[in-house]
């Protein structure tokens, strides 16, 4: 059984500003961007052996191996982005922290990142149901976290906070690209970094507006220009030392 994923071009249009440079190139659930239709299988479990799907294996959920724990993995990456946006835009302080430009990148960040973490739910749903399995026993549960002394009304906390999981979120999309078997993901996959590339660059354009920030040397190869790559083992070593996730999990089938 094969369910469709529709990709729909971004239409062109005059950029004008960070805000309009986010909102051209976000992921909507009509219109531009991605649009939420199902998830395509083009092999009865979505490029993973049964022995590698997502789930519990010892006590603690491991994201599996294959496309699915590719999109597995990628998932708990957008619970993280999309929980810490949440916590940003509904903080009681938000309006007096940042200025209004900057309330108007964060809210798009924020409904970015909601729309990402739900569309892979919808995405590793569908390939789970598509394939006869328990969707409820192969997809990643709801994390839980907290973010210890991180002060979501101190702006420079929160714009680093921010920087430090759009670089990191772009490196792991394009860190498990080559992992990938089925090209509709690997669309899909593409699109999503586009975008993160995009969040990361208004940010850094933040904290230091009119500067080469936003595409700085730490990120973007000054020799061929591509952004860092890294792969699931180094990112979620990344992710883990940062301590807001206190849900545990393993990745034993990536690499």
């Amino acid at each position: 059984m094969k369910n469709d994923v529709k990709v729909h071009e971004v239409s062109s249009a005059v950029l004008k500003g960070r805000r309009e440079f986010l909102k051209i190139s976000g992921i909507t659930l009509a219109g531009t961007g991605l649009m939420l239709a199902g998830c395509s299988s083009n092999d009865d479990e979505g490029g993973s052996s049964s022995s590698q799907l997502p789930g519990v294996r010892n006590g603690k959920f491991d994201l599996g191996g294959g496309d699915l724990g590719v999109l597995t993995y990628a998932y708990a990456l957008e619970q993280l982005e999309a929980d810490f946006y949440t916590r940003v835009v509904n903080n009681a302080s938000f309006t007096s922290t940042f200025n209004a430009e900057e309330q108007q990148v964060l809210t798009d960040l924020y409904n970015h990142e909601v729309i990402h973490r739900e569309f892979f739910k919808a995405a590793i749903s569908g390939a789970l149901s598509s394939a006869g399995q328990d969707v409820n026993a192969h997809l990643l549960p709801s994390l839980a976290f907290d973010y210890g002394t991180l002060n979501f009304g101190n702006r420079m906390q929160v714009l680093a906070t921010s920087k430090a999981l759009e670089d990191t979120g772009v490196a792991a999309y394009n860190g498990a690209g080559y992992i990938i078997t089925n090209p509709d993901y690997l669309v899909i996959a593409g699109k999503i970094v586009s975008v993160e590339a995009r969040h990361a660059s208004a940010i850094r354009s933040l904290i230091n507006p009119n500067s080469k920030d936003f595409a700085g040397d730490d990120v973007v190869s000054a020799t061929n220009g591509l952004d860092q790559a890294r792969k699931p083992s180094v990112i979620i070593g990344e992710v883990v030392a940062l301590d807001f996730i206190q849900t545990q999990f393993t990745a034993q089938y990536l690499p």
